[in-house]
């Protein structure tokens, strides 16, 4: 809303997002990102904007409820019932969970984003990443499962150096006594998942959800049979995964061998 505030005033003015660009100190394309609600206003963007526009202070005073999210905007649903949520299962075949990810590690995913991503979105999705990771020490706790593939743990992503780290972050959560953590193994020919990753959900009113995502696209699923086929699918992967001991053998080994 702040956004679209922002171009009414802009086209009252006469001025395209280049000439206010050029009047307040900001390039064409923050002014259009501002203006979409793709990146928070910076610096003295808001009170030259005001001026330049003659908003008479309708941006500055829009600004005191100006709020940005920390994810993705078309993660937040899920992100939001995730936060309250009573248990959270996710199956993964590509990359590390966010849940589970370090600092670096996330910086490292971020910063390889195609189309790139600029600094500061980049620090704003680690900052959002991390702060998801409190349902691993909220209270009371959430019964919390992963299946992992081993490629998902094999790549190296962030450098030799970020990859050891992660790996023995993943160790640490999974000694959390709420925490079931299994590797799917190397060696099963086949399996329930090979359709692809996926996460699922219990609400804190006993509701069931499940999220999908492949290259930007996603969705929430809440209707039957397809939730119910995916919670059966998850169930499915436990038992082929190794045990929770197993797993963290193999996942040590890995470590150690870097």
């Amino acid at each position: 809303m702040f956004g679209g505030l922002l171009r009414h005033y802009r086209e009252l003015a006469g001025l395209s997002q280049e000439a206010l660009g050029l009047r307040i100190g900001f390039s064409k394309s923050q002014v259009a990102m501002v203006e979409r609600g793709q990146r928070p206003p910076r610096g003295d963007f808001i009170p030259k904007a005001d001026t330049s526009t003659g908003a008479n202070g309708a941006l500055l005073v829009a600004a005191v409820e100006l709020k940005f999210s920390s994810v993705a905007t078309w993660f937040e649903p899920f992100a939001d019932e995730e936060a309250k949520a009573v248990a959270r299962y996710e199956y993964e075949c590509h990359v590390v969970p966010g849940l589970l990810q370090t600092e670096a590690h996330a910086r490292a995913v971020f910063s390889q984003a195609c189309p790139p991503l600029d600094d500061d979105a980049i620090e704003r999705l680690v900052a959002g990443r991390l702060a998801r990771q409190t349902l691993l020490t909220r209270k009371p706790l959430p019964d919390i499962s992963f299946v992992l593939e081993p490629g998902a743990l094999n790549r190296p992503i962030g450098g030799r150096d970020v990859h050891r780290a992660q790996l023995r972050h993943i160790l640490e959560v999974s000694r959390l006594r709420h925490v079931n953590l299994q590797v799917m193994s190397p060696h099963r020919e086949a399996h329930a998942g090979l359709g692809g990753s996926f996460a699922l959900l219990e609400t804190e009113d006993r509701r069931r959800l499940a999220y999908l995502e492949v290259q930007g696209r996603n969705f929430l699923v809440s209707e039957q049979p397809y939730l119910g086929d995916l919670f059966a699918r998850y169930g499915m992967l436990r038992t082929q995964a190794l045990g929770p001991e197993e797993s963290r053998e193999l996942i040590e080994q890995m470590a150690e061998r870097l």
